[in-house]
């Protein structure tokens, strides 16, 4: 099946989803459906992957009553070609794209919403700051939830107190994945997030207790503080991100994790611009690195996907970004589009590693569809191999956001 009938087919599936399921927003249904071209070209293989899918997604909120509320979500997808390595498809002989056929329940939940505090029982989305320790991996089609409770609470204005307690992990590859530790993994883990808003700046708190039942190795303590806020000055607005922790091992982790880890990320938009330079530090000793098993991974690091597992050297990344939006008449500032370049190396000894350009550029199309057109181009320098990505993208969701 060639991508312009790929294209088609998700349009007409938009169309159609739209008459069977539109609803006001709040209580009722909600949708989402995404089409996606993958490509990609990674030296380590003889053939190239080409992935095209079609992911919807299909929800229902109802009120209960009172401050009780309760909701489902299923998910499908659907491969239209078997041309990568979906880790459930048993094509082994080309890159992974990590998008299998699958349909399951994503998220089932009840939950209780008070004035200052609420609380969420059963399988949930979970994000955390900046997704960076714990997040939902939305770039893949299937996305990664969470079986356990989560409470919120707010005494005062500026401060959120944020606990969750997870049971089980269900991870992107679906429970089609071949390696049953690829589908979902048993946790004992025990998350604490405290955010206050001040006159300086959002200043975050954290600790991370994470218990893997199936891989103890897996198992580590992480404490840190993060700092973000911006200012101000004449036409331009300057901003910064700081941020550091410490990760060790905890419960029956068998091995010694005793692992730094640091960001630094300045940025100033003027202009219709924005400006950021990176400086990300994952320590490793040559044994052990930091590691951010449950982040949602695609965001950090480069979009080639290199590094979703810290090498034990550690890893150095040192970027720098910029992005910004065009557009004249009806399409004025709805062209987005970002540049970035990583310069990635090793923590222990500060071996090279590899460079990689990232772009991207977002469009709106008819029928109140999006449209994404991404590249990553990942040059190794003794890690990994050579890797090129190409993905095109067209989203749609009802009620509409």
């Amino acid at each position: 099946m060639n991508l312009k009938t790929c294209i088609t087919l998700a349009l007409a599936a938009a169309g159609l989803s739209h008459a069977a399921f539109a609803a006001p927003a709040g209580d009722g249904w909600s949708g989402h459906l995404r089409y996606r071209h993958e490509a990609v070209d990674d030296a380590a293989f003889a053939r190239d992957a080409s992935a095209d899918t079609l992911r919807l997604r299909l929800g229902y909120r109802q009120a209960l009553g009172g401050a009780w509320s309760a909701g489902m979500e299923l998910e499908g997808i659907a491969a239209l070609d078997d041309r990568y390595n979906s880790t459930a498809n048993g094509e082994s002989s080309y890159p992974v794209v990590a998008d299998p056929a699958s349909l399951e329940v994503n998220q089932a939940w009840l939950r209780w919403q008070g004035s200052k505090a609420g609380a969420t029982l059963g399988r949930q989305r979970l994000l955390l700051d900046n997704q960076r320790f714990v997040g939902n991996v939305g770039w893949r089609q299937n996305e990664q939830t969470y079986d356990g409770l989560a409470a919120d609470f707010s005494p005062r204005e500026g401060l959120l107190l944020r606990y969750a307690w997870l049971d089980r992990v269900h991870r992107v590859f679906s429970d089609e994945a071949r390696d049953p530790l690829a589908r979902e993994r048993r946790l004992d883990a025990h998350l604490a997030n405290a955010s206050w808003q001040t006159a300086a700046g959002n200043v975050v708190a954290y600790g991370y207790w994470l218990e893997d039942e199936d891989v103890a190795s897996a198992s580590t303590r992480t404490l840190g503080l993060r700092w973000t806020g911006s200012r101000k000055l004449a036409a331009t607005t300057l901003g910064w991100t700081l941020e550091a922790a410490k990760q060790r091992d905890h419960a029956g982790n068998p091995l010694r994790v005793d692992a730094d880890y640091f960001l630094v990320e300045p940025s100033a938009s003027a202009w219709g611009l924005t400006w950021k330079l990176g400086w990300e530090r994952l320590g490793g000793n040559g044994s052990t690195a930091f590691q951010t098993p449950l982040a949602t991974l695609h965001a950090f690091n480069g979009w080639a996907d290199k590094f979703l597992v810290t090498p034990a050297n550690g890893l150095d990344d040192r970027y720098a970004s910029v992005s910004g939006k065009f557009g004249s008449g009806r399409l004025e500032d709805k062209l987005g589009w970002t540049l970035a370049w990583h310069d990635f190396s090793a923590d222990l000894g500060g071996g090279d590693y590899g460079r990689e350009w990232d772009a991207s550029l977002s469009f709106p199309l008819p029928a109140g569809l999006t449209g994404l057109l991404k590249v990553a181009d990942y040059q190794s320098d003794g890690f990994a191999r050579d890797t090129r990505k190409l993905w095109l993208q067209v989203e749609w969701a009802f009620p509409s956001r």
